[in-house]
């Protein structure tokens, strides 16, 4: 027995739009055939959970139109799937967005004379293979930026902004002129915070919400959720204190409504020139937590450690792999002549660094944050101090009492328990030869 033509169709569409791998397409397959044909091949792959029903019933509608479009013009060469339904809406791009949150897509890259690719769980795929000319790359970008974007774009070569919706979700956006023409990202955002348990993270990170003053730093590579775990940080108190946050970002991503607190959000560019100029504003504004979207800068730095040194807490992003790495970032923005005042400043107001990694899972099903949690105690603060920031390693190798976990160890655990493999440990690791075979 073989599968029927549609079978063989919604198998490759599924295929198409990456929707399922060849082997969960195969064994459906064979699966439907050992069954002898009494389920039809979408109904085999939503029974195991490859296809969402409604994933199912939108592969159907795609399979349908294209049947229909065969029987109407018999002498045309088939096409490999059905060109995809975003190019024909009415606002391209806002299709287009929507298809990629439907596909749980991070990001969405819109390359002029390249197909549009969308990253799901860490890896680029493409959402069609028809290359985008740049005249219409350019024309799409242009439903979504104001004139004063537009004019930005134009003078700079860059603009960074950021895109609402409504209903699907907002978006952190770049766009940007290379050779070929204008391209443009945009960093799916939900439409509200997540919790610390829906981004996989301990529940422990919570007590980092409680402080009263000093600095909680997140940090980690690009794209590896520090905006996420910031933005749960922040909905924490949000929820659970009566105090005043001031958040400045670039742009705003997460959008904090005042719930038992009143939050403030500021974008860079739009509601202030600077994270430096918004945070000495910020220091006359009664806050009692300031959150930063990036450390950037001397000045950034500066002024941050300045609010937490006096009576602010301060939770801020940085782009370090880990703990001693960002300690020694904060410090070696400073002119020597400095240094000792600030490794002073750093040892009494630092009070948590969190540093994270997204891994892909071992069963392809996703991504999963491995962590190196250090916890500024008195033990540490000498450590800075004395400028034995190398030395923080043994503490946190020993520090588990406190709360305190190293990347290597967090990335050992999700080994032992097959969340992740041996190879995909070793390239995140600081030291891969701890996960040779």
């Amino acid at each position: 027995m073989s599968l029927a033509e549609d079978d063989v169709l919604f198998g490759r569409l599924a295929l198409h739009y990456k929707l399922a791998t060849q082997e969960q397409v195969t064994a459906a397959a064979e699966q439907q055939i050992r069954e002898g044909g009494a389920r039809a091949l979408s109904e085999v792959l939503v029974a195991s959970g490859v296809l969402t029903p409604h994933q199912a019933q939108q592969l159907a509608a795609v399979q349908q139109e294209y049947l229909a479009k065969r029987a109407a013009a018999p002498a045309a060469p088939a096409p490999a799937a059905p060109p995809p339904s975003w190019r024909a809406a009415p606002r391209r791009l806002d299709a287009l967005l929507a298809e990629a949150v439907r596909r749980g897509a991070s990001d969405v890259h819109v390359h002029s004379g390249a197909p549009v690719k969308v990253r799901v769980h860490g890896r680029l795929g493409e959402i069609d293979a028809e290359p985008l000319p740049p005249a219409l790359a350019d024309e799409i970008l242009r439903e979504v930026l104001s004139a004063e974007q537009q004019a930005d774009l134009a003078a700079h070569g860059q603009v960074d902004f950021a895109y609402t919706l409504p209903g699907i979700g907002r978006f952190r956006s770049n766009a940007y002129r290379q050779q070929r023409g204008t391209d443009a990202v945009f960093r799916a955002i939900p439409p509200v915070p997540p919790t610390l348990a829906e981004l996989g993270l301990p529940e422990s990170l919570a007590r980092f919400a409680n402080y009263h003053q000093g600095m909680v730093l997140i940090t980690g590579p690009a794209g590896c959720g520090k905006s996420s775990t910031l933005a749960a940080m922040i909905d924490i108190i949000n929820r659970e204190r009566r105090d005043h946050i001031i958040s400045i970002e670039d742009p705003i991503e997460y959008l904090h409504p005042s719930k038992q607190c009143v939050v403030n959000q500021r974008q860079v560019g739009r509601h202030t020139g600077s994270f430096a100029r918004a945070l000495r504003g910020a220091l006359r504004e009664d806050p009692d937590i300031i959150a930063i979207g990036e450390l950037r800068d001397l000045e950034t730095i500066s002024l941050a450690l300045t609010a937490a040194e006096t009576g602010h807490l301060v939770l801020a992003t940085l782009h370090t792999s880990n703990s001693i790495r960002t300690i020694n970032r904060i410090l070696g923005v400073f002119p020597p002549s400095q240094q000792e005042q600030i490794r002073t400043m750093v040892s009494e107001s630092l009070r948590a660094v969190v540093s994270q990694r997204l891994v892909p899972r071992a069963d392809g099903s996703g991504r999963v944050p491995a962590l190196e949690v250090l916890v500024c105690t008195k033990a540490v603060g000498n450590l800075i101090r004395e400028s034995k920031t190398f030395q923080i390693r043994s503490v946190l190798q020993t520090g588990g009492a406190q709360g305190m976990c190293q990347l290597d160890a967090s990335l050992a655990e999700l080994v032992k328990q097959r969340v992740i493999t041996r190879e995909e440990a070793a390239r995140q690791a600081d030291e891969p030869q701890k996960f040779a075979a």
